[in-house]
This record gives C-alpha cells, sequence and structure tokens, in this order.
C-alpha cells in the first residue's frame, strides 16, 4: 500500500505543515463511465458545503473552458430519468454555464443522499482555496450530518486529528471574529491565538486591537502571555485577599517571627504555600539561624 499525498497542500499554510497519514482504503459507489451530460439536465447539489465563489476566478475558467474544454469531468448522481445532481465540480459547472457551452464532461455516481454529501464535504476541503471557516465548518457537518467521528473524519480528508481539532475549535469564537477570518482582516496564526482565550469579551478586545494596530501574530502572542501573567497574578492577589482572619494572623506571626514580609497564600482546597524572602546571603544566614532555634 502506498502512502496517499494529502491533498490541499495550501492548507498546511494555514495551521502549520501537518504530518502525512497512510490513507485507508474507503469504499466508493460505483462509477459509471464518463458522458457528455447536457448542463440543462444538471442542478447543483443544494447541500453544497461551498457558498462563495469568486466571480473573477470563475471568469478566468470559463475563457479557459471556451478554448480547452473542461479538463476534468464533474461528477454527479442521477436523481430522475434525464436529471443528474452534482456531487463535485460545481465551480466547472458554474464556469460552464457562463462560457455558454450545452453539454459537459461528467462521472455519472450511484449514491445516496449522506454518500453524496459525504463525498461533496470531503472533496470541498480538500480544496486550495478555501477560508478556514469554510474548513472548519464542512468538518463539523461531516461530524454531524454524516455521523464520522473524528477519527473516521481524519482518515477520510488525509489530516491528523490535532489539525481537525484547531479547525473546529475556531467555530466557537464569536460571529464578528469568524467573520474577520472570512474576510481575511486576521489570520488564522491570530484566530489560533484568540482561541486559547476564555472570555469572549476579552477575545473581542485583542481582535479590535490586532486590526487597530495591524498586529503580527508574534505580537499578539507576547499580547496573550502577558494577558495570562497578569490573570494570573490577580488570581493570586484575590487568593491573598480571600485569606481569612486566622490565616492572617498565622501570616503576620510569621512575619514578626523572622522580621521580614511573608508571602501566604491558601486555595479553596486548602493547599497553599508560605514564602520567606531574604534580601542577601546575611538576611538568609539570620533566617536560617531563626530555624534552628524553632
Amino acid at each position: 500500500m502506498s502512502k496517499k499525498n494529502v491533498l490541499g497542500g495550501g492548507l498546511s499554510a494555514i495551521l502549520g505543515d501537518a504530518p502525512k497519514v497512510m490513507q485507508p482504503a474507503i469504499h466508493r459507489p460505483p462509477l459509471k463511465t464518463g458522458a457528455e451530460l447536457e448542463i440543462s439536465k444538471i442542478k447543483a447539489n443544494p447541500n453544497q458545503p461551498r457558498t462563495r465563489f469568486d466571480e473573477d476566478a470563475l471568469q478566468e475558467l470559463a475563457n479557459s473552458i471556451k478554448h480547452l474544454g473542461v479538463i476534468q469531468p464533474i461528477t454527479v448522481r442521477q436523481t430522475a430519468p434525464e436529471e443528474y445532481q452534482i456531487i463535485s465540480g460545481e465551480r466547472r459547472f458554474r464556469a460552464s454555464q457562463i462560457a455558454g457551452v450545452t453539454t459537459i464532461p461528467a462521472y455519472i455516481r450511484e449514491a445516496d443522499d449522506r454518500s453524496t454529501l459525504t463525498m461533496a464535504l470531503v472533496e470541498n476541503v480538500q480544496r486550495e482555496d478555501l477560508d478556514a471557516i469554510e474548513i472548519a465548518t464542512s468538518y463539523q457537518r461531516l461530524i454531524d450530518e454524516c455521523e464520522l467521528t473524528q477519527e473516521q473524519l481524519s482518515e477520510r480528508v488525509g489530516k491528523t486529528r490535532s489539525n481537525i481539532t484547531n479547525f473546529l475549535r475556531l467555530l466557537k469564537l464569536p460571529p464578528e471574529i469568524q467573520f474577520g477570518i472570512i474576510n481575511k482582516d486576521v489570520s488564522m496564526g491570530h484566530a489560533r491565538a484568540l482561541v486559547s482565550v476564555d472570555d469572549a469579551e476579552q477575545q473581542m478586545a485583542m481582535f479590535a486591537k490586532i486590526i487597530e494596530q495591524d498586529l503580527s501574530v508574534r505580537q499578539v502572542e507576547d499580547m496573550l502571555r502577558d494577558y495570562k501573567s497578569n490573570t494570573k497574578s490577580e488570581k493570586s492577589k484575590s487568593v491573598v485577599a480571600q485569606l481569612s482572619d486566622t490565616y492572617k494572623s498565622m501570616q503576620n506571626d510569621l512575619g514578626q517571627k523572622f522580621n521580614t514580609k511573608i508571602g501566604f497564600s491558601v486555595t479553596a482546597k486548602g493547599n497553599g504555600k508560605i514564602t520567606i524572602p531574604f534580601a542577601n546571603e546575611g538576611d538568609l544566614e539570620r533566617i536560617l539561624a531563626l530555624f534552628s532555634k524553632i
């Protein structure tokens, strides 16, 4: 068995290079001999996962079709006598309509509705020109509507589970940020940093700052580190501020005994730590000498 090339190499630029995985054999419905079908008898798939088509790119493809024809046949299924529905290749189909041709080469595949949706979604996510939200939405539809596990999805699209998880996490971002990804206001790198922030208001604040200051991914990562450090510090302060009178009394007693400001913190579970600072080597020796007298 040979290793199948992972399609959609351009997607690796979004989430980093995902390691290639072995693609298992997948059962496909029978494929009939290719044929020239009349475009008027072909309908678009209402479940088509791709909702946006670049008009300029469609026109360029249409111009190519006028001169060279459709090189790669589309794939359809027959839904009624002399009636077909697109499984994959809607872009070629639309460009052919613009080009004014009356027929298009097609493979006719026998497939039920779920198989059609699965094939359309898998074919869609393997394209190189999709934005990250389109990919994430297609992954989620494969899980929800086609009842695939993440492991099965990984096998179908030739991506690692961690790669798929990273995309799915984008759907948890506020809608404004998702639109920002679609419109290329922020990159996938920016989005991955924002996903790690739990608070939606803070995510939006950082998103606005990225747009306003045109921050790089590295700058956002630095900002995120500062935010998490400050959050941790604030949590630490709140723990100390919530010390009971008993613990405060212990803290004061220790401070007087060692003649220094004692750090004293306790968590909700009852565990904590005591910190005894020293100013220099001589001060350390003084504190150690006090320990020997205890």
